[in-house]
């Protein structure tokens, strides 16, 4: 059979799963929306996963990403965990080799990463402010009564521009409603809101960085429309949507996971797909130790401690790794 790499991107909003081949090329791409069960998602992707490769490919290296990277990744045994700037810059530049600067939107946070030559210089993170995601644009198309799949090409109908406030979500709302008392349309209003979102979004993250092209848009809310074209309007260029713009840090943990095998010729640590029959918990404690008191999160299998992760310091987990390590080995 034949080997593929997986990759696996655990975000806020959603989780992701792809599998290339040794050629990188995508040989299954699955896009769930997090419904705050990140494992039991996990457990279903692997499960489709398997229904479309067995008995045709072989996992040879899985590797994971995202914020909830580190629980994920003890979970499936993964050979790979890296923070998402990396695999998204690494997924760009693959399909994207001219890359300058990479916009990354999705639904709770948003990222700035600039590129040159094909390696990451620098990069921001907005982790924090709810007017520069996708769930800004969700709760002023609900507020609309927009569905928010139409909200991109909404706002390319506009006849007029509008200045909607956008450093604040509540700013936003407030002044959304007193334009619709002076007779803005709401094509006109969504607009302004895309506008404003850019317009947060270049004030928090670039902070004066020069931005070079070629421009790539991408998370999930790059398939909004409106978005895009401020953006154009925002750096006076054209501005990229790749195809894969939803799951592109997924693709680029898969790429660097297959690198990594390929380079070091190891075997997976792959858990295998039996995993999803386990059940997996867990727990968390502060540690008294030192004046750090780091909250310690424990990972448990069938009610065994495999992993705990959370102490700066490894008080905790390096000596259940190495314990776990004896285990497996005996």
């Amino acid at each position: 059979m034949d080997n593929i790499f997986v990759g696996v991107d655990i975000g806020s909003v959603s989780i992701n799963l792809i599998a290339v081949d040794k050629d990188n090329q995508i040989l299954f791409k699955l896009y769930t929306r997090n419904s705050g069960q990140p494992m039991e998602l996990v457990k279903d992707g692997l499960l489709a996963l398997r229904e479309a490769v067995e008995g045709r490919y072989e996992i040879a290296g899985i590797g994971v990403t995202g914020s909830g990277r580190q629980l994920i990744g003890y979970m499936l045994g993964a050979d790979l965990v890296k923070n998402e700037i990396t695999a998204h810059a690494v997924a760009t530049t693959h399909y994207y080799p001219d890359t300058g600067t990479i916009f990354e939107i999705g639904g709770q946070d948003s990222k700035l990463i600039i590129v040159q030559d094909g390696i990451v210089t620098d990069f921001a993170m907005n982790t924090v402010c709810a007017a520069g995601t996708g769930s800004f644009l969700d709760h002023q198309a609900q507020r609309l009564g927009i569905k928010i799949e139409d909200f991109g090409e909404l706002a390319l109908t506009a006849k007029r521009d509008v200045r909607i406030a956008g450093r604040c979500t509540v700013f936003a709302e407030s002044d959304m409603i007193s334009k619709q008392q002076f007779g803005f349309t709401k094509a006109e209003i969504t607009k302004g809101l895309c506008q404003a979102l850019v317009r947060n979004y270049m004030n928090n993250l670039v902070r004066g960085r020069e931005l070079k092209p070629q421009f790539i848009f991408q998370g999930g809310v790059a398939a909004n429309i409106g978005i895009k074209t401020a953006f154009e309007e925002e750096v006076g260029a054209e501005v990229t949507v790749p195809e894969h713009y939803d799951v592109m840090g997924a693709i680029g943990i898969a790429f660097l996971t297959r690198e990594e095998m390929l380079r070091t010729g190891e075997t997976t640590k792959f858990r295998g797909f039996g995993l999803t029959n386990d059940d997996f918990a867990t727990t968390s404690f502060f540690c008294n130790g030192c004046a750090n008191e780091c909250e310690v999160i424990r990972v448990l299998v069938n009610g065994e401690l495999i992993a705990a992760t959370g102490d700066r310091c490894g008080k905790w987990s390096e000596s259940i790794g190495r314990e776990v390590a004896k285990r497996t080995s005996a």
